[in-house]
């Protein structure tokens, strides 16, 4: 069924099935006319029919444009779901001037359901038995994508109460500043078809430039953003003081050239990222204005994103299977953000950038940060986001801006078994005094703090950290230098290790008497994958601690240069190196696990999918796999005699 108004399909994205629990249930869901919708959930032989809409609570619809609405829907149950069974669910569609007909989920997704089930569904675990995970997924990487691998562990699972009990994102859902010819293309061509409102971009210092449709018809409108971006000669390295140097980009991404910068297009990229839909409702074709090279750019980007396209409706079902808790980490916003206080004194500081930083965080609100802790934002946050998406880049712009600059809720917990811990290492970081180019420590004191109480009473956790909390030391040191030498933006110089505070806090966090005996820690951000085993020196019973990092979903890193940093990394900090009694973690034994069928030597996986962590019943990690995109699994095993003081 299509909304008669434009001939357009009512449901774009989604469903996402967000934070469920046995009396709650939260889905994301993007349409083109404000509906109705109903959910019937059925379990064994009992069903049950729930319907939302405008004025009930819990039913939450932000418009975006004149065709494009956004469900924020919470269902509270009267009767709780049972535990460890399929719990089927049909989700239907009636538009609200037509109140006869309502649009089951065939009509507008006729391949979300697996095969060997009749409706799509879903698993309320009493323990969690498995967690996919992954981080960093660009459209226009040339792999497989991760997703898809997840989506075959699900098809080939006939048994519901095998699957895994959640999705894990730790970041780069994504990629904000990387953005491809043929992508940015999509979301201009998908704002005109919906009808999204035209920013006003007045006084933001962009000299001829008023609005969202003077920035589409720039002539450095495509590969060439990075020229419109604001610069900055604020803060100068010691080498910029002495060599000299002109004023430098305030965004430093080396792909900048066609950053997001409305709120229109961050909106847009969600919807094409996770849905096949939207990408029916025009015909990719190159804009007229490109140049020579821009048009050759775009020739060879555009069979990546056709291929990325083609694996969507996967994406978008796995997606409506499992509950997906998600994180920001940079690219959601800018590469390098919130990276030390001269970033953010820079950024901030200015208008357009300031704008920029907002809307990112806006959109993510709306696609991401929601559905992780939907009670943390309340109706009078979303009926302001609502009122500066009916007319963006007004006075009431910059006031949502200054506010969401200053929330602190985008962390949460999940209530499994063992409880989901998900840190925010990007808004609540600790700034350093003493230098303002000096990488900023990823939480800060407070956080820490409120992390220790979180973790009370707990025997085992699963902890996110966007960035791995025991990093590969090789890299660490190499960014330290590079953040000595006062160029911290070249290497990303943002690890746990990196700012003295949070260090000695997170470290501290672990030596707790208090702490949990088992600590999963899932981290992504790095672009490729590894597992360490942690354990403390001289604690009787100290935790145990697994590092588990996976990424990325769809990236990865340079493989020549990856390969020389795992070797260099072994030889200089093998076990009996004098080297090891140097880092800040010396007090802790490391036993890094070899992925299975990699070259001798190699313990970095540097291949495109995503996690899997299946855990017992003590909440430990039994086995630990990489699900390569396109290629066979990878297993991750210990080997006792690699053991060493880190």
């Amino acid at each position: 069924m299509t909304n008669v108004a434009r001939d357009l399909p009512v449901v774009l994205a989604g469903p996402v099935l967000r934070r469920t629990t046995a009396d709650r249930i939260s889905f994301w869901l993007a349409v083109t006319t404000p509906v109705r919708v109903r959910l019937i959930l059925k379990h064994a032989e009992q069903e049950c029919s729930l319907i939302l809409d405008a004025g009930s609570t819990g039913y939450r619809c932000i418009t975006a444009g004149r065709y494009l609405h956004l469900l924020l829907l919470d269902w509270a149950l009267d009767e709780p779901l049972p535990m460890d069974c399929w719990i089927g669910y049909r989700l239907s569609v009636q538009q609200q001037d037509d109140d006869a007909v309502w649009q089951e989920w065939q009509e507008w997704a006729p391949d979300l359901a697996y095969a060997h089930w009749d409706t799509p569904g879903f698993l309320l675990p009493s323990r969690v038995g498995a967690v996919v995970h992954g981080s960093c997924r660009k459209p226009h990487h040339d792999s497989g994508d991760g997703l898809v691998e997840a989506d075959r562990l699900l098809a080939g699972e006939r048994d519901g109460v095998a699957w895994p009990s959640m999705l894990v994102l730790s970041g780069d859902q994504i990629y904000s500043d990387d953005v491809a010819g043929p992508m940015l293309r999509a979301i201009h061509l998908l704002m005109e078809r919906l009808q999204l409102a035209d920013e006003n971009l007045a006084d933001l210092g962009l000299e001829g430039m008023v609005s969202g449709t003077d920035l589409l018809q720039h002539p450095d409108g495509y590969y060439r953003r990075d020229r419109l971006l604001p610069k900055t000669n604020a803060t100068r390295s010691l080498i910029d003081l002495f060599f000299g140097g002109i004023a430098k980009p305030i965004f430093t991404s080396d792909s900048a050239g066609n950053h997001l910068i409305t709120i229109a297009e961050y909106l847009c990229m969600y919807l094409l990222v996770w849905s096949p839909t939207p990408w029916t409702l025009f015909e990719l074709t190159p804009p007229a204005a490109l140049n020579e090279q821009g048009q050759r750019l775009f020739a060879q980007e555009q069979p990546l994103i056709e291929a990325f396209v083609r694996d969507l409706a996967a994406v978008r079902r796995v997606m409506a299977h499992l509950p997906v808790a998600m994180i920001f980490d940079d690219h959601e916003i800018s590469d390098d953000w919130n990276l030390h206080r001269a970033w953010e004194e820079n950024v901030y500081g200015h208008p357009f950038s300031r704008r920029m930083v907002g809307n990112g965080l806006m959109a993510y609100l709306l696609c991401q940060g929601w559905g992780n802790r939907p009670e943390a934002f309340s109706a009078d946050l979303l009926e302001e986001v609502a009122a500066v998406l009916a007319s963006p880049g007004r006075q009431d712009h910059q006031r949502l801006i200054d506010r969401l600059l200053k929330f602190q809720q985008w962390d949460f917990d999940w209530p499994t078994h063992p409880p989901l811990i998900v840190l925010d290492t990007r808004t609540r970081r600790w700034r350093s005094e003493s230098s303002p180019t000096r990488p900023s420590g990823l939480i800060d004191w407070e956080a820490i703090t409120d992390l220790q109480q979180r973790l009370y009473g707990q025997s085992s956790v699963m902890l996110v950290s966007a960035s791995p909390i025991f990093g590969v030391k090789l890299i660490e040191v190499i960014q330290r230098i590079v953040a000595w030498l006062g160029k911290p933006l070249l290497v990303d110089a943002e690890n746990w290790m990196a700012h003295p505070g949070t260090a000695s806090g997170i470290l501290n966090v672990f030596r707790h008497p208090k702490t949990p005996h088992n600590f999963i820690v899932l981290s992504g951000d790095v672009h490729y994958s590894f597992v360490y085993d942690v354990e403390l020196r001289g604690q009787v019973g100290g935790p145990h601690i697994w590092q588990i990092c996976s990424s990325g979903i769809r990236n990865e890193f340079p493989q020549r240069l990856l390969a020389w940093l795992d070797h260099l990394n072994r030889w200089l900090y093998s076990p009996r190196s004098p080297l090891n009694g140097l880092t800040r973690r010396r007090r802790m034994r490391i036993i890094p696990r070899k992925p299975v069928g990699t070259p001798a030597g190699r313990r970095l996986l540097n291949q495109s999918g995503i996690g899997l962590v299946e855990l017992d019943v003590e909440g430990r990690p039994w086995r630990i796999r990489h699900l390569v995109a396109n290629g066979p699994d990878v297993s991750f095993e210990r080997r006792e005699a690699e053991a060493h003081w880190d």
